[in-house]
């Protein structure tokens, strides 16, 4: 048995002003901190002890990380980063207001870009100052594999590689805490409750409330719950 614990960082920046974030990195908010700390208590109180964390490249999730960390007395936890973790691509839509977004294009339009499980947004320009080809953190990445926009399935073929080669094998040796975002750990969820299209896009993940998971030998669900009862979103049935 093993348990994997999976975070939505807190409230950023841009969530409060309701634009567009995706790959941006933008920063959390004052809120955004406490509601980190508030994640480190619970999953202290739980009981569960971590030997491995994960994170994405993006200083929302990270310092959500670290808050979490330092509120569970585990400051010294590995940690490994990676952009396969980093939240969905929005496209050209980055940076824009949700609103403003929706009196342009129209309600239906904008449902289908944020909500379909497999069409992408409008492809962001590399010469878009937001564009990842021109963030330091991503030189390592080969310039093909930088998205200009995602949809969830696409998000899923970049997370689950990484899931396969990177995160299961730390949980046959150790319980795994993860601090990413909702698209990327929606990809997570999908392929641990083995999940159809229709049912992932039901799916919401709560700002950082842990979603703590107790997998059995082969890293399937045993049981899930998350830890601050009073936010929890409805689970997926298990089996």
């Amino acid at each position: 048995m093993a348990f994997l614990a999976l975070v939505r960082h807190g409230q950023s920046q841009w969530n409060l002003e309701n634009r567009f974030t995706g790959w941006m990195d933008v920063n959390l908010t004052a809120e955004g901190e406490a509601q980190a700390r508030k994640a480190g208590q619970l999953l202290k109180a739980s009981g569960v002890t971590f030997s491995q964390s994960f994170t994405s490249l993006q200083t929302r999730a990270i310092r959500t990380l670290w808050l979490a960390l330092q509120e569970m007395d585990c400051c010294w936890l590995p940690e490994e980063k990676s952009w396969h973790l980093n939240e969905r691509h929005y496209g050209a839509l980055t940076g824009l207001d949700k609103a403003e977004t929706v009196a342009k294009h129209g309600e239906e339009q904008v449902r289908i870009w944020r909500r379909s499980y497999d069409v992408p947004p409008p492809p962001q320009s590399q010469d878009d100052p937001f564009h990842p080809i021109h963030d330091p953190r991503y030189r390592q990445v080969p310039a093909g594999l930088l998205p200009n926009g995602e949809s969830l399935a696409m998000t899923l073929a970049r997370v689950l590689p990484y899931w396969g080669d990177a995160i299961a094998p730390r949980l046959h040796d150790g319980n795994v805490l993860i601090s990413a975002h909702g698209n990327s750990l929606r990809a997570i969820i999908k392929h641990l409750f083995d999940l159809d299209e229709g049912a992932i896009m039901d799916v919401e993940v709560p700002t950082a409330n842990p979603l703590l998971i107790e997998l059995d030998a082969q890293l399937r669900p045993v049981s899930a719950r998350y830890l601050d009862a009073e936010r929890a979103q409805k689970l997926p049935a298990i089996g």
